[in-house]
């Protein structure tokens, strides 16, 4: 026998030994979007990953372009998955039931009725990406920045019937940097989900959890919540903002959905104009609030206290570009007597 067949020997004991230890936990795992994919990653590679549920397919989008991320990264793995429209079918609960999970992970999903997360034997967790009690519902990360918080957080739980209000396992604080975006937040939570959710599930098998705590509202503790967010929720109210409150808003907007406004240029046509990343300039003027000022390499935007800078955005029709691409496709008439509302 020859170095090399030795070599070949030796790999092939590896991997079955890789894959007798990945026999369990039998995992499922629940998500949806690029978020959930960070701790999928991580988690496949340690365990057994026998199935994923996603979202059906956009029918906006053709081919490929109209999966979601679990769906191509389960094609790409060869791991079974399903697209569940309704939580509650039959034939998806009877399919569910056939995988015999010892543990799902679920990381932003829809709400799960109880014939879904009461099917392990270990129970169904959940990554939410806030220090729980605080901020809960579907978009922690967009409302923390958008409130000014210095800090947030992952919280990782039980499912039960209360939304959001499992015995926690662990939490982890996170701080926010002044000029992170809700997309550079959201990259940093996603980059500790994997960990978080490994050390989690060691304690759940291994039967190490002491002291688990339910997610409790205090009374006494003013609790900010993070709803969904709708197109009209991103408009700029910039009478009624604050220069920091409207940075704040166009961080926790960014990239995704964005914050957006009114644009006039010229004052004649209206443009729906987005706003994607913003500096503030605290200095006194006497200009009316959304007055636009420009010069060959800057957008400034008049505000209480001072003005809103444009560093990246985008106009109706026109592609999102930095600040001196965007002024130099405005015509130098159409800069004239022009604002925002």
């Amino acid at each position: 026998m020859n170095l090399f067949t030795k070599l070949q020997n030796k790999i092939s004991e590896f991997k079955l030994q890789i894959n007798y230890m990945k026999k369990f936990p039998r995992i499922v795992f629940i998500g949806s979007n690029n978020f959930s994919l960070f701790s999928l990653k991580k988690l496949h590679n340690k365990y057994n990953i026998i199935g994923i549920i996603t979202i059906p397919d956009n029918y906006f989008f053709k081919g490929e372009n109209a999966f979601s991320p679990l769906k191509k990264y389960a094609i790409n793995y060869h791991i079974p998955f399903m697209q569940p429209k309704n939580l509650l079918d039959f034939y998806f609960l009877k399919n569910l039931k056939r995988w015999n999970a010892d543990i799902q992970v679920v990381v932003s999903f829809r709400i799960l009725p109880q014939s879904v997360w009461n099917l392990p034997k270990f129970g169904t967790i959940n990554f939410h990406a806030s220090l729980l009690p605080q901020y809960k519902g579907p978009a922690p990360i967009h409302w923390a920045i958008i409130n000014g918080e210095k800090k947030t957080g992952a919280t990782i739980f039980f499912i039960e019937k209360k939304i959001d209000s499992g015995k926690i396992i662990l939490q982890k604080e996170v701080t926010i940097e002044k000029e992170e975006t809700a997309g550079d937040l959201e990259q940093k939570i996603g980059k500790i989900s994997g960990p978080m959710l490994i050390t989690s599930i060691e304690k759940i098998i291994t039967k190490n959890i002491t002291k688990l705590h339910p997610i409790q509202s205090n009374k006494n503790i003013t609790f900010k919540y993070a709803p969904k967010i709708f197109s009209q929720d991103c408009r700029i109210q910039w009478e009624q903002g604050s220069i920091t409150s409207i940075c704040n808003k166009i961080r926790g907007l960014s990239p995704y959905p964005t914050a957006w406004t009114l644009l006039c240029l010229n004052n004649t046509k209206y443009y729906r104009f987005k706003i994607f990343l913003a500096k503030k300039i605290q200095k006194k003027h006497n200009l009316s609030i959304g007055i636009i000022l420009f010069s060959r390499d800057n957008m400034m935007i008049s505000v209480k206290n001072g003005f809103i800078s444009v560093i990246i955005g985008q106009i109706e029709g026109r592609k999102k570009m930095n600040v001196k691409n965007l002024i130099n496709g405005i015509n130098i008439n159409a800069r004239k007597n022009s604002f925002v509302e």
